[in-house]
């Protein structure tokens, strides 16, 4: 009854969303251990499982992978054989999504493909509401052909050893499932979602005609057209004549007609953003913004030299590396009611303001001495590494997505070669999936592919955290007696009722568990009570267990998947076009999962 309790309340704060979902499982696994409902020693085993460690190995190979630009080829590839048009287009990407997305996290395939489908959409003309649903659906069936395609069947195995623990004495153990056990059927459910846009993509999918904010930045023309910043970047060496010399930043800027200034070099490193009381000296390089005839006439007047080219900022121009955004000003913003100048946002942040967007008025002019408001829009220009720590401050919203860092084509080879030997390592061997994962990670981390920070920062711990506190509750059902009691009741409800009735009452049960909360925490859930009630009606106890891990995927209706919450926005869409597209595919999906997993298991 404990543990029955602990259940209902599980299931209550993931469907109210009282608190983070990571939270809940949290709370959940120190209550059982408070309970005394999971032995102490066993409490916190789920933070070393072979499937915990298999999902951060997978996110770190997937960055490995997208670091290395592997993505941009692909995408460079799909254009040449594809076309301009949908319906050519539409099922090379999803096809390739959906087969990435079984080697990696279907997540994580999705985040990978947003800005190239961005850039497809882009070159064709194609909305991306035409092309992200299919992609984003395919990139969910996909993770269905392999054991480490989603967190659920990399999980599963986890769940069938904590069954096979529990058995009695002299019982027949529990079989596990190899890397591409779940292969066809993986494959005939992405087959007939590529298939099912193919033929009615026209009718369900709306044509949004919106500008994609999965595209990495916005460009020069918008920038121009909207906050009239033209012009490029050039570099200025200050002379012994020059009246800057001596002078502080700051007082520079004042300085009508003066370009933007954007960086700085004195006798140390070239920076970005120089604060309004750093000093400008005899050699000092300058890295401004403006018309060519705005910063040769300023050169001209202050006795500066305008370099050939820019040499010195060079790199920390690069696109990959820096570039204009927008930052937004929220209420309760320590910053309200300080000037520009007052909040110090080049010193403390490395940004530099340029403009400032104020309720649809453009602000140009003393930027610096404007007092901020809540909702003002600034215009800033700064490194992506800078705005990244920007947008973890709760002081400003950045509104711009910021692009990848830089990209490392010349370690293509060693991420292919590591990320191709974890999966022989997972075919031809006996090691744990955790191991052989781990053996790719690690090796793209010491071919310096990822550096360790950025391996660290790759991986999603609010998952990790989810799967390991969640694992803790499937052994209490079991420990407890509980899944198999709940089987025993759900025996007398189905009565009679023939084998694939039952199955497809577990799988629409499943089917309903992970719209409402998340695909683990039903698997976890559920995955025990299949077990018991195929060992009660005398089925295959296995297979039951892979149709709730399947069933799982089955979440096309709502956009309660985390994959589809990450189109949704991009794409424009909106609760009534998943309703729309998803009830057919979630239906077509029970019929086929079913259908292919009978006739192979």
């Amino acid at each position: 009854m404990l543990v029955l309790a602990v259940l209902v309340i599980t299931i209550a704060l993931f469907v109210f969303e009282v608190v983070r979902v990571d939270v809940v499982a949290l709370t959940v696994m120190v209550l059982l251990g408070l309970l005394g409902l999971v032995p102490s020693d066993q409490l916190f085993n789920g933070f070393a499982s072979n499937a915990v460690i298999s999902i951060i190995a997978v996110m770190i190979l997937g960055a490995g992978l997208d670091r290395t630009g592997v993505m941009t080829v692909v995408a460079a590839f799909i254009l040449r054989i594809g076309g301009k048009t949908a319906n050519r287009i539409n099922p090379l990407v999803s096809g390739t999504v959906g087969v990435i997305s079984s080697l990696m996290q279907n997540v994580g395939a999705t985040a990978l493909f947003l800005p190239v489908v961005s850039r497809i959409s882009a070159r064709t003309e194609i909305p991306l509401s035409r092309m992200l649903m299919p992609m984003g659906f395919c990139a969910i069936l996909g993770g269905t052909m392999t054991m480490v395609g989603s967190s659920p069947l990399i999980l599963l195995n986890d769940l069938i050893s904590a069954s096979n623990a529990s058995l009695p004495p002299g019982a027949e153990t529990l079989g596990q499932f190899e890397l591409f056990d779940v292969a066809p059927v993986g494959l005939a459910l992405l087959a007939t979602g590529i298939v099912y846009f193919l033929i009615f993509g026209k009718l369900l999918l709306p044509d949004n005609a919106i500008e994609s904010s999965a595209v990495p930045a916005r460009t020069k023309t918008y920038f121009a057209d909207t906050y009239d910043i033209k012009g490029d970047v050039y570099e200025l060496l200050v002379t012994v004549d020059s009246p800057l010399v001596g002078m502080q930043v700051g007082d520079a800027e004042k300085i009508e007609g003066i370009p933007r200034l954007l960086a700085i070099r004195n006798t140390d490193a070239p920076r970005m953003a120089p604060p309004a009381d750093e000093m400008i000296w005899v050699g000092t390089i300058l890295g401004v913004m403006g018309s060519r005839d705005v910063v040769g006439r300023f050169a001209l007047d202050y006795h500066c030299r305008l370099q050939p080219r820019v040499k010195t900022f060079g790199s920390l121009f690069n696109p990959s590396r820096a570039g204009i955004s927008e930052i937004v000003m929220p209420p309760g913003s320590k910053f309200i009611g300080q000037s520009i100048g007052e909040a110090r946002l080049r010193k403390r942040y490395g940004i530099s303001v340029l403009a400032i967007n104020r309720r649809g008025h453009i602000i140009n002019e003393d930027v610096r001495e404007q007092v901020l408001e809540t909702g003002d829009c600034l215009v800033s220009h700064s490194t992506w590494r800078d705005l990244s720590a920007l947008q973890a401050d709760r002081k400003f919203i950045v509104a711009t997505d910021i692009p990848k860092e830089e990209q490392r084509p010349q370690k293509v080879g060693q991420a292919l070669f590591f990320f191709a030997l974890s999966i022989s390592m997972i075919i031809f061997t006996d090691f744990r999936l955790s191991i052989a994962l781990l053996v790719g990670a690690l090796g793209m981390i010491l071919t310096h592919v990822l550096s360790i920070d950025e391996a660290y920062n790759s991986v999603s711990w609010k998952t990790v955290f989810l799967v390991a506190s969640l694992i803790p509750i499937g052994l209490a059902m079991e420990l407890t007696g509980t899944a198999a009691w709940i089987a025993q009741q759900a025996m007398v409800l189905l009565g009679g009722m023939p084998d694939i009735a039952v199955q497809l009452v577990i799988a629409v049960l499943a089917t309903i568990f992970t719209l409402v909360m998340s695909n683990v925490g039903a698997t976890t859930i559920l995955v025990p009570i299949a077990i018991s009630i195929a060992l009660a009606t005398g089925a295959n106890p296995t297979m039951y267990a892979l149709i709730v891990a399947l069933s799982t995927s089955n979440s096309f209706v709502l956009p309660t998947h985390q994959v589809n919450a990450l189109i949704i926005g991009p794409g424009g869409y909106k609760v009534a076009d998943f309703v729309r597209a998803g009830s057919g595919m979630t239906v077509i999906f029970l019929v086929v999962m079913l259908t292919v997993v009978n006739l192979i298991f």
